[in-house]
């Protein structure tokens, strides 16, 4: 087996301890997230720092051969866009490092490392919890932070719930970073459609579109009214198609099930 180590020269840390760390991974216990497709932990460094490491599962056997020949991988993807991100003026999570491990003829894992951002809630508190404190004043600056991504070019197609971390830095102010970074696109200028678009998984509450529709359209410069029913329209296709392949799924175990 083969395996690639990529770390980050501006960030206390070695190939060695990175290598170490990855190959006593199952042996880590301190979840941040654990999933069937993909874990996270956390880690100590010998500096004292703490980073989180996001485990990618094995691919399926196509994306096997795309991923070892023709397409980057996921921990890379993380790792570039991550850089670039804070390139461009934006914050996420310190990337640290990515490890690959491959054959000849297959890709294998991916892992990525990134310095632990201690947010005080993400953007799905604001969905789940009305009453959360300064609520509507968070989604004005989140539509901001959201208008401001869109001024540089960039699309993050995973702009979903759990992908901001949101973190109170004094009265009235608020920091977001961008977390599961893999699927971005970065684009000289986007359109008005493609704007709206990335706002449809963000929340199925119209009155939280309201709130950032009404937030958007002043620092757009078009009418309040447009920009919410655009808004709303594309938040409402997405919901459709997300439900009906919900829907398909449940089907679909309740037929294995039966067998």
């Amino acid at each position: 087996m083969m395996q690639k180590i990529v770390v980050n020269n501006n960030y206390k840390t070695t190939q060695t301890e990175i290598k170490s760390i990855i190959e006593n991974f199952n042996l880590i216990d301190d979840y941040i997230a654990k999933g069937t497709r993909n874990s996270i932990k956390k880690k100590r460094l010998e500096s004292g720092r703490i980073v989180t490491i996001k485990s990618f599962k094995i691919p399926n056997i196509v994306n096997k051969f795309v991923y070892r020949f023709f397409r980057k991988s996921k921990a890379e993807r993380s790792y570039e866009y991550a850089k670039e991100l804070i390139r461009l003026g934006f914050l996420t999570p310190y990337p640290i490092a990515f490890v690959e491990n491959k054959t000849a003829v297959s890709f294998r894992d991916s892992y990525y490392f990134c310095e632990l951002v201690e947010a005080d809630l993400t953007y799905r508190e604001l969905v789940e919890i009305p009453t959360w404190e300064n609520r509507n004043e968070i989604l004005k600056q989140f539509t901001k932070f959201t208008f401001d991504l869109h001024e540089a070019g960039i699309e993050f197609l995973d702009h979903s719930p759990g992908n901001t971390l949101i973190k109170q830095v004094g009265e009235n102010q608020y920091e977001f970073y961008l977390v599961d970074l893999n699927r971005m696109n970065f684009h000289d200028s986007m359109s008005f459609e493609n704007r709206m678009k990335n706002f449809s998984r963000l929340t199925p509450q119209k009155e939280m579109i309201e709130i950032m529709g009404k937030e958007y359209a002043k620092l757009i410069n078009k009418p309040e009214q447009e920009v919410i029913e655009v808004m709303w329209n594309k938040t409402q296709e997405f919901q459709y198609k997300f439900l009906t392949k919900q829907a398909q799924k449940k089907k679909l175990k309740a037929l294995i099930g039966k067998k």
